[in-house]
């Protein structure tokens, strides 16, 4: 069995070169050129050493077949991350920006066993009761009124200013968010998504999320909160709060991510070279396309094996993080066939297993709607870089666009389509407030702005 320690550093001119005997997956070079990073990588077998974050360590299963070993078995690889050897032992950064990905929450993602079945049951089959016509209906109405922000300028951001936002609005309905919480939950995941005085935001969030879970407590409805709080598992207030954080944080980033990589496909793409509107072109298709080749969650699923374990020639040593790149697994050489076909059912975006994502309906959904609403506003919209210019945001776990600027023939607004509630996308999904000399109509946020819209 051959260990990472066996291997020499990689030579000059490599995208690693300069990590010593670890890949580092944090840095510009990284968001720059993953494929490269991951190339490199399957010259240390199905697992490769890497480093998340500076003094982080951890291995990145980037072989196909053995990502689907690690995911399907939980009898080898548990999800706790109190079982994290090098935590314990004091030896990771406690200020390490991955460790708030990483650390353990009493939620289905870090729970094994009887406890997973229990928290997942409850998500599970709180999600189930979610009503495909009422989120139809919503994402409409939270596309049109973003569009209605932008429309009249002829160019747009259309990552900050759309694909950003929408999944916020939308999840703030589904989970029954009044407007004065619903404007501090986009503040919050929007702070600690863009690192933005993330402390404060983290602060609003968990307050937010505090006053939610009281809220509905003593006045339950027709939502998501109110569903899991009721289900008969009965979680605990903290409970509570660490599925929504998982439920809404884990749903509206990677989301967001989806929406964008599909429309920079759409817009920029051969394959869809005669325009996004032609006749035969299906979103469905982009989707899956970004789902096979720029995953939104590109390396996450951090799992602590039980025991010492030979991961086909690779060692991987027990309560010692082992990552799967769901993206170099997804562009694995040995997936000629399935890659081929693009088989919906074949890639790892959704992982597997009994971790795998139990939201995947609603955001495909939401994620077909949110795209073809725009198109179909904006029939002539197009890039207004050169696609091989954008750039992505650095971070070891995600797949994500800095930016997504496009241009379009500007839409000339009637009186009655005016927004009675001023507001900009471009504070919110960059977490600067308003300027106070704007006044007071100026104050509200994106979800007390879209309210107010809806009623009209």
């Amino acid at each position: 069995m051959q260990s990472h320690s066996d291997f020499q550093a990689p030579p000059p001119g490599c995208p690693a070169h300069n990590s010593g005997l670890r890949v580092p997956l944090h840095g510009p070079e990284f968001a720059a050129d993953p494929d490269a990073f991951y190339e490199h990588m399957r010259h240390y077998g199905p697992a490769a050493p890497v480093e998340l974050a500076p003094g982080v360590e951890a291995s990145l299963v980037t072989d196909y077949a053995a990502a689907l070993h690690v995911l399907q078995n939980p009898e080898a690889f548990a999800r706790d991350s109190r079982r994290w050897r090098a935590l314990n032992e004091g030896r990771v950064p406690l200020d390490s920006p991955v460790l708030p990905m990483m650390m353990y929450r009493p939620n289905p993602m870090f729970s094994d066993g009887a406890e997973h079945l229990r928290l997942r049951q409850a998500v599970t089959e709180s999600l189930a009761k979610i009503d495909t016509h009422r989120v139809t209906r919503h994402v409409e109405r939270v596309a049109s009124y973003l569009i209605s922000q932008f429309s009249g300028r002829g160019k747009a951001d259309l990552i900050g200013d759309y694909a950003q936002v929408l999944p916020l609005l939308v999840f703030n309905d589904l989970f029954g968010c009044p407007a004065e919480i619903g404007d501090r939950l986009v503040f919050g995941f929007s702070g600690i998504f863009d690192g933005i005085d993330a402390e404060k935001a983290n602060e609003v969030l968990t307050e937010s999320l505090h006053e939610l879970v009281a809220l509905k407590r003593a006045k339950p409805g027709e939502d998501v909160t109110s569903w899991l709080m009721q289900h008969p598992v009965r979680l605990t207030d903290e409970e509570m709060i660490h599925q929504l954080l998982l439920l809404i944080g884990a749903g509206t980033e990677p989301l967001s991510n989806l929406i964008a990589n599909s429309l920079r496909v759409l817009l920029s793409d051969d394959k869809y070279a005669d325009g996004p509107h032609s006749a035969g072109l299906l979103v469905e298709d982009a989707i899956n396309d970004v789902l096979w080749n720029s995953t939104p969650i590109a390396n996450y699923a951090a799992h602590y094996p039980l025991y010492d374990v030979d991961l086909n020639g690779s060692k991987l040593d027990a309560g010692d993080p082992v990552l799967i790149s769901f993206a170099a697994a997804n562009t694995d050489p040995s997936l000629s066939v399935s890659r081929q076909t693009l088989s919906k059912r074949a890639h790892l975006a959704w992982g597997a297993g009994p971790h795998a994502c139990p939201a995947k309906d609603p955001a495909l959904l939401i994620s077909v709607l949110a795209i073809e609403k725009l198109l179909n506003g904006l029939p002539d919209i197009e890039l207004a870089v050169p696609a091989e210019t954008l750039l992505s945001r650095p971070g070891p776990f995600h797949r994500a666009l800095s930016a997504l600027p496009a241009r379009f023939t500007p839409v000339r607004k009637e009186k009655s389509e005016s927004v009675p509630y001023p507001t900009n996308i471009g504070r919110i999904a960059g977490n600067v407030p308003a300027p106070e000399h704007q006044g007071k109509a100026q104050k509200g946020s994106f979800w007390s702005g879209f309210l107010a819209w809806w009623k009209v």
